[in-house]
């Protein structure tokens, strides 16, 4: 049975000799040396006043263990204040060596000292905090108890720090960000400037997805330069930007402060491994685990920033070596899992995070995947050629009527284009709820993006999922797809802002409309100076300055990817995609394959897309918004009239105009407007608008051709959609028409109506499989009157020449309706033959 800390205590204060005095100048002195990363002088301070705890915890952050025991036996055998706390360094120290069992008895002593009913002051009780912390991992209700003992310790003295320094760090590696944040704000409010502090919220940031985590990793190190963890987890951050030079610094900065940093090491062998380097790598985790053969953290890193680089087979592979390397490494059986499941390997995935959350059930992604998978297991699987579908219940039937053939259409055109073809089956699951998705992806609902690709797993949102305009699913599907073949020929070594960029790329080659165009927004950042070039263009992907910057560093990667095709031709994108598989970073690629630096590139580019929009950069004049002059409509008028140029004043006289309902004024500057930026259509776009004139003024030819060229850059307009196909029927175009709904589907299935009217063109126009699509459609969707939709799926079977599949359904509308008239008589007509 484990035993738990039960007894009630209270702090003594005593009489403070003179001595006393002197030695707590001294402990003062060497807590502020140490606060500040001045460990050298602190050592030599606390060695003249014979301070033994203090100096073997100085002795531990500069890498001399053997040292540092010493220290702490020193100061165990004195039986001073800090003795205790010694004891549980010296009990840190050999768990740290690998010494697991002798630690976990001296952890365990702990426990046994709170509850002997002796009064304990504040770093006491902070010291049996921590101890049972430590032993949480083999009973994690322990948590609990080293909650109430350091809330215990800072009742006991509110001015010392160091047990809420330890409780901000305890609830976060427990997943509470909010109790996290609230304890490092109480420490950063009475010190602002204090470097661990700053480094918990730090982590804590990064634990909530915010980008200021590494403002807040530098502000500690401005203030102790030689903290050894603030340096690992900016190595860390960096790893994550790509930037493996300047993560590979910091860690030689912390190396250089403690030879011996277990974190250190670990994420120097992460750093190597992503850079090729197989001397390194296995020199590094061979230094690691002769220094502590069970330190399974070692993996966790190694699967941690592999999953982060998606690497996620590799990931898998490093949680499974650290599970043999620890039976009690919660966090490696969690990372084992989640990649496994993103690997496809669902049963033995869930099967890891089941133990993982046994051994940490406060593990919030763990419990919200296995939530998930409950959830997964009711999906029916329905299948393709090279693809397995997973989408729920209610939507299964209707979506895959789409999504099977799109997936298969999206094969077959990249393995074209990219000369590979990846491992089938691919698995695709679609989420109704975006949460869902969130959780399949991140362990944590919140997430922003609309689908995942994982290689062999695709995730995304249904249609369903968001409200009707905001996605278009059918690219949304094209692009994760390009993710599998981009991941799959670069063996997961393709850099962020690439493979992004080719998937918006390959979205606009697939389909009118389809992928990001170019906005005004886009181009004030240009000329606001505000977007990255490339060789830094992963920032905007994983550190985004300002929330736009994420939206703006996807279309410029795709104006990247456009213009190297352009300028050196498709084989240039498979030379870049082939080093990056040959373990290149972008620099080397960049000299491999186009022959020149990437900071050449940077200027090439912009070259190119000046060239590119050289119009409509001048169409674009950086104003400041804050003048309240040019909203008036005098500032309207006058600025219009002045600017012919402007296409942001060109476009705000003519919606003006319109708004004073002067439809044939506006037409000159909406016209004008669209000649200044043709890539613009958004909802007020002047192709919307003078469609709208048009059609009013019973021009249907133009406002049909003002609609037509909307929905070729705007793929979410549904109504755009549905509103083109009643132009082209009023005009006779039903080939237009069905193009027209055909392409709404992509945004919004769910509507009963527009698959009868594609079924009946479909039909009129001899387009069979379409028809048939379409009448399976409206059955998917339940109708009131399912008798006559499978009548009409009858009669479209029949015409195809199916007389076996059309008679099946005709007997199943008499099922519905056995007097129905139609359905009988179609009966008749086929056992008849006729």
């Amino acid at each position: 049975m484990t035993r738990r800390l039960v007894a009630v205590l209270t702090i003594v204060m005593g009489i403070i000799t003179v001595p006393a005095a002197i030695a707590q100048d001294a402990e003062r002195r060497v807590a502020e040396l140490r606060l500040r990363g001045a460990y050298d002088e602190a050592i030599a301070t606390a060695r003249r006043a014979g301070l033994h705890n203090a100096l073997g915890e100085l002795l531990v952050l500069t890498g001399r263990p053997d040292e540092a025991g010493r220290a702490f036996a020193a100061a165990i055998a004195e039986r001073r204040s800090d003795s205790l706390t010694a004891h549980l360094n010296l009990a840190i120290l050999r768990y740290d060596r690998g010494e697991r069992e002798t630690a976990r008895r001296s952890f365990d002593g702990f426990i046994d000292r709170y509850n002997s009913g002796r009064r304990l002051s504040s770093s006491e009780l902070s010291a049996v905090a921590t101890a049972v912390q430590y032993l949480s991992v083999y009973d994690p209700q322990l948590a609990h108890d080293a909650l109430r003992a350091y809330d215990a310790a800072v009742r006991a003295d509110p001015e010392n720090l160091e047990p809420r320094l330890r409780l901000g760090e305890l609830f976060l590696r427990r997943y509470n960000g909010t109790d996290a944040r609230q304890t490092f704000d109480e420490i950063l409010a009475s010190q602002p400037d204090h470097p661990e502090a700053l480094l918990g919220m730090a982590r804590t940031l990064r634990f909530e997805g915010s980008r200021r985590a590494v403002e807040l990793v530098k502000q500690s190190l401005e203030r102790n330069p030689n903290l050894v963890a603030a340096r690992v987890f900016l190595a860390e951050l960096l790893i994550e930007l790509e930037r493996y030079d300047e993560a590979a610094r910091e860690i030689a900065h912390a190396l250089d402060i403690s030879p011996i940093s277990l974190a250190a090491l670990s994420v120097r062998a992460a750093i190597a491994y992503l850079r090729g380097d197989e001397t390194r790598f296995t020199q590094t985790t061979r230094r690691v685990l002769t220094l502590n053969p069970t330190y399974a953290d070692l993996y966790v890193t190694l699967a941690e920033v592999s999953a982060r680089n998606r690497l996620y087979g590799q990931a898998a592979r490093f949680a499974q070596d650290g599970v043999r390397l620890d039976s009690v490494a919660w966090r490696a059986y969690a990372l084992l899992g989640i990649n496994q499941l993103r690997n496809g390997a669902m049963g033995s995935g869930r099967a890891n995070l089941e133990t993982a959350f046994a051994g940490d059930p406060f593990d919030v992604w763990t419990k919200n995947t296995l939530d998930l998978l409950d959830t997964l297991e009711r999906y029916p699987e329905t299948t393709s050629r090279r693809f397995r579908f997973y989408i729920d219940g209610s939507e299964s039937e209707l979506l895959t009527l789409y999504v099977a053939p799109l997936a298969e259409a999206a094969y077959d055109s990249l393995s074209a284009r990219y000369r590979y073809s990846p491992t089938t089956p691919i698995r695709i699951e679609i989420y109704p709820d975006h949460a869902d998705f969130s959780v399949r992806t991140v362990g944590l609902v919140g997430l922003g993006a609309l689908g995942v690709s994982f290689g062999p797993v695709v995730a995304m949102d249904s249609p369903s999922a968001r409200r009707r305009g905001e996605f278009n699913w059918g690219s949304t599907l094209w692009h994760e797809i390009a993710h599998t073949f981009h991941l799959g020929l670069t063996n997961h070594r393709v850099p962020r802002w690439l493979t992004e960029g080719l998937a918006v790329y390959e979205e606009r080659r697939a389909r009118p409309g389809w992928g990001d165009d170019l906005t005004p927004a886009y181009l004030t950042a240009y000329k606001q100076e505000q977007l990255l070039p490339v060789s830094r263009l992963n920032d905007g992907f994983m550190r985004p300055a300002y929330p736009q910057q994420i939206s703006f560093s996807y279309y410029e990667a795709s104006l990247v990817c456009e213009s190297i095709e352009e300028e050196f031709g498709l084989d240039a994108i498979l030379g870049l995609l082939h080093a990056y598989r040959d373990g290149l970073d972008t620099p080397a690629a960049f000299r491999r394959v186009l022959g020149m630096e990437i900071t050449e590139f940077d200027e090439r580019f912009d070259r190119w897309f000046r060239r590119r929009f050289a119009g409509q950069l001048a169409a674009i004049v950086v104003r400041d918004s804050s003048s309240a002059t040019r909203r008036t409509r005098t500032g309207i008028v006058d600025r219009a009239r002045r600017n012919p140029g402007e296409f942001l004043a060109q476009l705000a006289m003519g919606q003006m105009l319109l708004r004073d309902d002067r439809p044939d004024e506006a037409l000159e500057y909406l016209e004008r407007a669209k000649r200044l930026f043709p890539e613009y259509a958004g909802p007020d776009s002047p192709y919307w608008l003078l469609s709208r004139i048009h059609k009013q003024r019973g021009r249907m030819a133009r406002a049909a051709a003002e609609l037509e060229a909307f929905t070729r850059i705007n793929e979410r307009s549904y109504e755009a959609y549905v509103e083109l196909a009643e132009m082209q029927l009023a005009l006779h175009d039903e080939e237009g028409a069905l193009e027209a709904l055909d392409r709404a589907i992509y945004v919004h299935p769910s509507e009963p109506g527009l698959h009868n009217r594609l079924a009946e063109l479909a039909e009129r126009l001899g387009r069979t499989a379409m028809a048939l699509r379409e009448r399976r459609a409206v059955l998917a969707l339940d109708p009131v009157d399912r008798a006559e939709a499978l009548y009409q799926l009858a009669r479209v079977h029949l015409l195809a020449g199916d007389r076996d599949a059309a008679r099946r359904a005709v007997l199943r509308a008499l099922e519905e309706a056995p007097v129905f008239e139609k359905a009988q008589d179609l009966l008749l007509e086929i056992v008849e033959g006729r």
